[in-house]
């Protein structure tokens, strides 16, 4: 279930959101923890909000608390299975996709789901590259999610992904390849507090020796271009990391 390379591959997904900008919501049912982390992960990096269980009444308190977007669900589970959860689920939204995992061998797990409403399935063990394409798929389908455009707005700042250019305020702002590939991953994450350890994955792709001060370099460096002589949008939350908010 490994990704040889996943942050190269989670680049060729289609990235995805709702109409607003905020993020798709994900519900992982499985009794594997280890599996669910690899899964969460993985949608984590294509930039998801993911939620975790690992029983059945679990999966339905959940999805009602969370409203997902999509659900990936074990067939197997203690409580109740993955059908009975996703016909509980459906009863208070009945239009959310869901992917059944099921055991490579158990053609009736399979014939069972999508004869209870799930709309695909994949076998364990299973491809996570095969796993999170057909749940983009998924999510494209049900139309809660728009492909995201060329262009990154939030407040007065505008990010060109296709140009590379950024603006706040209709004025041009110069950055370096790192200072770019930041705030991408700032803008990507509006109002969503990103740790260092968060910043150094996403950014420089490696470990970074356990030097958190280079986030801090460069978070000084975006500051003094994008917030000089203005209200402030990078902001520090003490003990936690940085935030990116529209100003006012």
């Amino acid at each position: 279930m490994a990704v040889q390379d996943p942050l190269e591959f989670v680049a060729t997904l289609p990235r995805l959101n709702h109409p607003d900008g905020s993020r798709i919501r994900a519900l992982v049912v499985d009794d594997e923890p280890q599996l669910s982390d690899l899964v969460r992960m993985g949608l984590q990096l294509a930039g998801w909000e993911v939620s975790v269980a690992g029983d059945g009444p679990s999966a339905v308190r959940l999805a009602r608390d969370t409203r997902p977007d999509v659900l990936v669900l074990d067939v197997m589970m203690p409580g109740f299975d993955g059908v009975e959860a996703l016909g509980r689920i459906r009863a208070f939204t009945p239009d959310v996709p869901a992917l059944f995992l099921t055991a490579k061998d158990a053609v009736s797990d399979r014939i069972s789901g999508l004869a209870a409403g799930g709309d695909d399935y994949v076998t364990k063990p299973f491809s996570m590259e095969e796993l999170l394409l057909r749940l983009c798929r998924l999510v494209q389908r049900s139309g809660a999610a728009a492909a995201r455009t060329a262009e990154l707005v939030v407040g007065d700042l505008v990010m060109n992904l296709d140009t590379r250019e950024v603006s706040r305020g209709g004025e041009q702002v110069q950055l370096t390849t790192t200072e770019f590939d930041l705030l991408h991953y700032l803008m990507d994450n509006p109002r969503t507090v990103l740790s260092k350890g968060q910043i150094l994955d996403h950014v420089w792709n490696y470990d970074f020796g356990g030097h958190n001060n280079i986030v801090e370099l460069y978070i000084s460096y975006l500051r003094k271009k994008i917030d000089a002589g203005r209200e402030a949008m990078i902001h520090t939350v003490r003990g936690a990391g940085y935030v990116l908010k529209p100003a006012g």
